[in-house]
């Protein structure tokens, strides 16, 4: 008739949930290192020497304007500021040779090393000057940059 006892209860089992969570992280870390690689190995073919020129011309330009701030505007200390833009421009269309054709970027990278050929024949000797020749590298800078970085 009915069974009063009560009847024994059945052993608990052990659930697979964290043998599947310790697998899921072993792949999501072995995933971000696989993607880390692969980017790197991306990063590799890609040629950095215009960002490199595009770099070291701001930090001299940067270097200009922070003089200027500093008030130390005597041709030793900028002069070697110009000198290095100016060897840098010469690296501007070897840097970009999918534009070597292209008219506008000529005249852009011309107008440049012509700004700083002018401040090394007539080196600024006042930080009015140094910023004449800072405000035309600038807008050279500039010029380029609307026509060819969107």
């Amino acid at each position: 008739m009915s069974d009063t006892q009560p009847t024994a209860a059945a052993p608990k089992r052990k659930g697979n949930g964290s043998k599947y969570l310790f697998l899921f992280l072993i792949g999501l870390v072995g995933g971000v290192v696989a993607t880390v690689m692969a980017m790197r190995a991306l990063d590799q073919r890609k040629d950095h020497f215009p960002d490199s020129v595009m770099h070291v011309q701001a930090w001299h330009l940067g270097e200009l304007s922070g003089k200027v701030k500093q008030n130390r505007c005597a041709a030793t200390d900028t002069l070697p500021h110009i000198k290095a833009l100016r060897t840098m421009a010469d690296d501007l269309d070897p840097a970009f040779p999918s534009l070597k054709d292209d008219q506008r970027f000529s005249q852009h990278s011309a107008k440049m090393r012509a700004a700083l050929d002018n401040a090394l024949a007539n080196p600024p000797v006042s930080c009015a000057g140094v910023t004449t020749v800072a405000e035309q590298i600038g807008e050279a800078c500039k010029a380029c940059h609307q026509d060819f970085r969107g």
